[in-house]
């Protein structure tokens, strides 16, 4: 079964006049994952595809879906699978790939549809593409890991870097997902902004009584938004995004938009966020 919502895009200055439930309904995204369904989230944002394929005893086909305006979904796009459950299989192009957790698959542009199988629970990211580039798997043990922060500042964690240029060649895709250390809860501080790649994180592996404060706006303007165990934001370019959660988690991220340099943002004083 395919499930899709479409999300549009809204500048800062109506952001503000926003209550907590008309901000959630812009940027906030629950009931992702469903047994026996593929839930798709069409972001105005970069044109951004957030989604959610969870085969159950089945399996699950993602071939043809409207919003995109074409005959297949990967017609003109390309796909991050990551697997936040046990393990599952992807199948493209008659070639079945094995996801374990943690296991990211890129899939390029230009390829037919995706089966899903397995025991998976998999998160869907796809931004629009202009070239093909090859599928490949990429393992834990193949991403690239940054170890940033200090258990001082509580944000001791380790960046694992998959859909990277250092690691897999993509058209403006990049993804990854961060874990912490014990007792740290912070991501990111400072906060930061890049104005030109919008963001979407998946906060999971968080514990069903525990949440994570998620904070967005502009960096004299913030607002926050309270998110459990394997729901998304949809963060803007002209957002922050950080967060702190009252237990243990890992969050996925993801950007698409004009270059795909990791590194590519502007970091916002503690001193200017109101």
């Amino acid at each position: 079964m395919l499930k899709t919502e479409t999300r549009y895009a809204i500048d800062p200055a109506t952001a503000k006049t926003l209550d907590t439930e008309a901000l959630r309904s812009h940027f906030h995204v629950d009931d992702l994952f469903a047994d026996g369904e593929i839930k798709i989230v069409y972001s105005h944002y970069d044109r951004l595809i957030l989604g959610s394929a969870v085969p159950g005893k089945g399996t699950l086909t993602l071939d043809h879906v409207t919003e995109t305006g074409t005959k297949t979904f990967l017609e003109r796009r390309e796909l991050g699978i990551l697997n936040i459950g046990e393990p599952g299989q992807v199948k493209v192009e008659g070639q079945t790939y094995q996801l374990a957790k943690g296991d990211v698959l890129y899939v390029g542009m230009g390829n037919g549809a995706v089966e899903f199988s397995g025991a998976g629970r998999f998160y869907l990211l796809s931004a629009p593409a202009h070239q093909a580039h090859p599928t490949k798997l990429v393992g834990q043990a193949d991403a690239k890991r940054v170890e940033l922060g200090s258990k001082e500042q509580a944000n001791e964690r380790v960046i694992i870097q998959v859909l990277h240029p250092d690691v897999v060649k993509t058209c403006q895709l990049v993804m990854g997902y961060t874990q912490f250390a014990p007792g740290s809860l912070w991501n990111t501080m400072p906060a930061h902004l890049h104005d030109r790649r919008m963001e979407a994180y998946l906060y999971f592996d968080l514990d069903p009584e525990q949440r994570v404060f998620h904070f967005m706006g502009e960096p004299k303007e913030t607002r926050h938004m309270v998110v459990a165990s394997e729901e998304a934001i949809i963060s803007p370019p002209w957002s922050i995004h950080c967060g702190a959660g009252t237990g243990s988690y890992t969050f996925c991220w993801a950007m698409a938009g004009d270059n795909i340099d990791f590194t590519d943002m502007d970091i916002v004083s503690m001193s200017d966020l109101r």
